[in-house]
């Protein structure tokens, strides 16, 4: 194996906890009776060990692929399928559930190096966003934003700074979530959504999550009102 040194493995490192295994639909059959006795018993060996060992973890798996049509065409084992979907849980692909998409993009603005100044997105490039079908689900959107954030110099992620392939800007107007932020905006995003709304001041309150009278007055001293 090329080891030189004992260290600890997943599972021993897992025992008392989680044990987390993504893409399981790529683990190979011969991979997977291995894993169904690990998963049934509990023991495993360390890597040029004969000595067997006891793991006591809680098991949570993931895969993008459709399993049952796996067993069906042999290419996934039956007896670790039904081992593994004792508690299975569906999460619906980004396109059918855009309303999350403003939690998710200030959640990964919200990510980025500390160091660096807090990025915003305008509701024209949310609508943007909106419009796309997200085959990449969340992982894409993640990596659209962390480019975005290259071309915003000034903190503030306009439409022209998202991709092409994305798709024309939307209007602002339908379409476009109720609220963009969880917070309220600081002054400099406020003054870009200002600058590309083109509704009734109590339509960007109701869009930004705040009384038409607090809006009134953060307006009135950036001088906007």
């Amino acid at each position: 194996t090329g080891a030189t040194s004992r260290k600890p493995g997943l599972v021993e490192t897992a025992d008392g906890g989680t044990l987390f295994l993504d893409e399981l639909g790529d683990v190979p059959l011969s991979m997977q009776v291995k894993l169904l006795r690990l998963i049934e018993s509990g023991s495993y060996r360390r890597v040029g060990s004969v000595e067997t060992r006891q793991a006591n973890f809680r098991l949570v798996a993931a895969t993008h692929k459709p399993l049952r049509e796996m067993v069906a065409r042999g290419e996934f084992r039956q007896d670790l399928y039904y081992r593994l979907s004792a508690f299975p849980i569906h999460l619906p692909a980004l396109r059918e559930r855009r309303e999350d998409l403003p939690l998710l993009v200030e959640t990964f603005l919200g990510q980025a190096d500390a160091r660096a100044p807090r990025c915003i997105l305008t509701l024209a490039a949310l609508a943007r966003l909106e419009q796309h079908d997200w085959p990449g689900n969340v992982r894409e959107l993640r990596n659209v934003l962390e480019r975005a954030r290259l071309y915003a110099d000034d903190g503030v992620i306009r439409p022209e700074h998202l991709p092409d392939y994305l798709g024309l800007a939307a209007q602002s107007g339908g379409g476009v979530p109720l609220a963009v932020f969880t917070t309220a905006p600081d002054d400099a995003a406020l003054r870009a959504l200002v600058g590309e709304f083109r509704g009734t001041r109590r339509e960007l309150a109701a869009r930004l999550g705040m009384s038409e009278r607090t809006l009134y007055r953060r307006l009135k001293a950036l001088g906007l009102s």
